[in-house]
């Protein structure tokens, strides 16, 4: 257990792993900071929270692990302003969705004084706010930590173990990696379902009334916050354009295979996406 854990802006990611810290027992006292006296006020009333401080060096103070939930170009600047009031050996961790750039320049913001572990649970939804945030959030979900090379062991052991504990199934991998795949399989599908729904408001807007299962579920995610998803691509833009044009080369493929009424490979391809929707995890 953990004797202070702090949380650093409780949106839907920082609220729900407060709220199942507390359902599970992994830290004796639960702080909170927000920007906004408002939200500081609510999250001050609800049972997960033992404290809301104004300051945040107060929030940080004493505390063994801070995480930190806020957008992905506010970590960094969080951790340099954070990192003079942390107790020596204090670990930082984030859950951000881009961890190159973070991992480095976090990890050069608290040398010598704390650890910084980046960290991605992939447990988000179009939905943001902590009013969303649920205890189970992280169960059965899988959450990348991406150590550097010179990073202190027992601190990895420690975010890693932390995110077992809320359920999740941690995956180790390095910063840059862990890039490249989030492009393909979360960055990808967002750019894609946004796409398509900017693509059909140029059509009769009553169509989307006659929408069945499968375009609401292909576009659940187009609803996601899009200033939130423009910091996302502008941090990992290398990566994501190559997984567009990866995608765009797919698609033509496909395009070629249907103008030429090669209906074989049509069905070859659509095989292999179904095998490939098949084996996904429960």
């Amino acid at each position: 257990m953990l004797e202070r854990l702090t949380l650093i802006a409780p949106g839907l990611l920082g609220a729900s792993v407060a709220r199942a810290a507390r359902e599970r027992a992994l830290a004796r006292h639960i702080a909170i900071w927000a920007r906004r006296p408002e939200v500081r006020l609510q999250i001050a009333a609800q049972p997960w929270c033992d404290d809301a401080p104004a300051a945040l060096a107060d929030a940080v103070a004493g505390a063994n692990l801070v995480i930190i939930a806020a957008p992905v170009t506010h970590i960094v600047p969080l951790a340099k302003e954070i990192a003079p009031h942390l107790s020596p050996g204090a670990i930082v961790a984030d859950v951000g969705s881009v961890k190159g750039e973070i991992c480095r320049f976090g990890h050069a913001a608290l040398r010598g004084r704390a650890h910084f572990i980046g960290s991605h649970p992939m447990a988000g939804s179009e939905k943001t706010g902590w009013e969303y945030s649920r205890a189970d959030l992280f169960e059965k979900r899988t959450c990348f930590v991406t150590p550097l090379p010179d990073t202190d062991v027992a601190a990895l052991e420690t975010v890693v173990r932390f995110w077992r504990d809320l359920g999740s199934e941690a995956v180790t991998v390095a910063p840059d990696r862990h890039d490249e795949i989030v492009a393909h399989i979360s960055h990808l599908p967002q750019v894609i379902a946004s796409s398509l729904c900017a693509f059909l408001n140029h059509k009769d807007h009553a169509w989307r009334n006659y929408a069945g299962g499968g375009l609401r579920d292909t576009t659940r995610i187009a609803a996601s916050d899009p200033l939130l998803w423009r910091t996302i691509l502008e941090q990992n833009r290398d990566e994501v354009l190559c997984a567009l044009r990866e995608f765009q080369d797919e698609l033509q493929s496909f395009q070629a295979a249907l103008a030429n009424r090669d209906f074989p490979e049509i069905t070859a391809r659509l095989e292999r996406g179904q095998a490939y929707r098949r084996d996904f995890r429960p």
